[in-house]
């Protein structure tokens, strides 16, 4: 109980503080998951390809292999291999590049999934009306997929998130520098507002890409 009531004291003592925390968490996640999309969806579209199925086996099963490491081993990882390299080994850098790396397995599963299970008389047809392979893709394949590929970036916003947390430790920043400081200090009302906190802002993102599918997803498959 004394946790929760120093929880709700520290909110209503430090709203900018809040603010400020909230808005570094929501860069780290934004940035995140452009780049995991940017990377992810050509990549997933690629293996997908006729005669690539063992390239797609392998380069899933690196995924799978990435999703598994603990976060703060990765973090570990990465601060060694950015000192090597001569560049910013802690802050926001090692922290988007781990969320990216976090990001990519139901991104990049869930695309190839969606273009694999694209009806082949629908292909065929298409091809039939003399769709070039780019028009294919453009025009019928990722048409058909999209609610399947906005599953696996939902879910990845979701991890992206979470994960995010754990970046403070390198000093990242965002929500999780208060369970930081709660853990360092055995402050139990800051570890309550960041977990807190970062679940809200998972339950919300869900929340909002599940409206943003509807929004952009084609009525014919709606209907569907």
């Amino acid at each position: 109980m004394e946790g929760l009531i120093g929880a709700w004291q520290f909110l209503v003592q430090h709203p900018e503080r809040m603010v400020s925390l909230t808005l570094e968490h929501l860069q780290m996640v934004v940035v995140a998951c452009v780049i995991a999309v940017v990377l992810g969806v050509p990549l997933g579209i690629y293996i997908a390809g006729k005669g690539r199925e063992n390239m797609a086996d392998t380069v899933l099963y690196l995924a799978e292999i990435a999703m598994t490491i603990p976060s703060l081993a990765l973090f570990g990882l990465l601060i060694a291999i950015l000192s090597g390299l001569k560049l910013p080994a802690l802050g926001f850098l090692p922290a988007i590049i781990a969320l990216v790396i976090y990001a990519q397995l139901p991104i990049v599963r869930n695309t190839y999934t969606a273009i694999r299970a694209v009806d082949p008389p629908i292909i065929e047809a298409g091809k039939g009306m003399g769709m070039s392979e780019n028009q294919l893709l453009f025009r019928v394949k990722l048409p058909l997929a999209f609610p399947v590929i906005m599953a696996g970036l939902r879910t990845a916003i979701v991890a992206t998130i979470a994960i995010a947390a754990i970046a403070a430790f390198v000093g990242s920043g965002g929500l999780g520098t208060l369970i930081r400081w709660g853990l360092r200090n055995a402050r139990m009302d800051l570890i309550i507002v960041g977990g807190v906190t970062v679940a809200i802002l998972g339950i919300l993102a869900d929340l909002l890409m599940y409206r943003v599918e509807g929004w952009v997803t084609p009525k014919g498959l709606k209907r569907r």
